[in-house]
């Protein structure tokens, strides 16, 4: 085999050996800082604008005890190397949803209190100021935290919505540690608060859905426009491999874990029967998908882009 090589070839390589070295001299010196999470991500459900909102995310060091109390250590292995999670480690997701319904700005949960929500509002182009209706699914630090901003109430023109049976349990508890973020940021609300049953609507389109366990109210919520449907998960399934696979498998947060475990098989059920998107709280953000059922139990399936805007 005869090789040639031109003049230009040569020349050509000549001139791009200097621009090579200075490239890989760049290179050496580029530091490179990880992109993050976007903090907001909107979709279209017939009229409505749905955004979910990242008010935060932390790594926790102990998901068996959190998601596997009860499984052996070798079936948590088996089953997280499998769906390609660590045994050991995981990622949570806090993410209220922001639901703009052509005539008012409905806010679920409120994240942490760190003014992560504050944060992702602005990225749509939002203030505190503008919401006009607030939803608690439960009243779990995670969920209330974003109530109050350093002592003042962070949504001072919204009305909130609950459901009754949360608040008659929180308030119940009396001054029982657990209840002190209720104290501190629910019950100074209570004038401005209404209390919804299931099958009650917050305002057309918006239907509350009872699934009680992880918390006595714990309150999904259904979006219905012009044929679409969207369910709100709230903390129904805290895991996207784990809590979908397993449904029984116990969770550490849930107040009532039989309770909640028939809540979260009956809810994922429908789901996939019905093939009805939702978005939950802890999942990976963006936290919106699709339900559907495997082996013994389901997988959540992330959407793309079937309901972009």
């Amino acid at each position: 085999m005869k090789l040639s090589i031109s003049r230009r070839s040569i020349l050509s390589s000549a001139l791009a050996a200097p621009m090579l070295l200075n490239a890989a001299s760049a290179s050496a010196q580029t530091t490179l800082t990880p992109a993050k999470t976007a903090s907001a991500r909107s979709f279209q459900i017939g009229k409505f604008i749905v955004t979910t909102l990242l008010d935060g995310t932390i790594t926790r060091d102990d998901t068996k005890n959190v998601f596997g109390q009860g499984v052996s250590d070798e079936e948590f292995a088996r089953v997280s190397k499998e769906n390609f999670i660590s045994p050991d480690k995981g990622q949570f997701y806090f993410t209220p949803t922001l639901v703009y319904t052509g005539s008012e700005l409905v806010l679920f949960d409120t994240g942490l209190g760190g003014g992560g929500i504050q944060k992702a509002l602005a990225d749509v182009g939002v203030t505190p100021e503008q919401i006009d209706i607030v939803v608690i699914t439960h009243m779990h630090g995670d969920h209330i935290g974003g109530l109050k901003t350093s002592g003042a109430t962070t949504f001072p023109n919204a009305r909130y919505v609950t459901a009754a049976a949360e608040y008659d349990f929180w308030t119940g508890l009396g001054d029982n540690e657990r209840a002190a973020p209720v104290r501190n940021n629910v019950v100074p609300l209570a004038e401005k608060t209404s209390f919804i049953k299931d099958g009650e609507s917050v305002v057309s389109g918006i239907t509350a859905v009872s699934a009680a366990g992880h918390t006595p109210g714990h309150t999904l919520f259904m979006l219905e426009s012009e044929g679409q449907q969207l369910l709100l998960t709230a903390d129904l399934a805290n895991h996207y491999v784990l809590s979908f696979l397993n449904p029984e498998w116990p969770i550490i947060f849930d107040n009532d874990k039989d309770a909640a475990a028939t809540s979260r098989r009956k809810i994922l059920d429908m789901l996939a029967t019905d093939r009805v998107p939702m978005i939950g709280y802890h999942m990976p953000f963006p936290g919106m998908g699709f339900v559907e059922t495997r082996d013994s139990g389901f997988r959540f399936v992330p959407v793309g882009y079937q309901f972009a805007i």
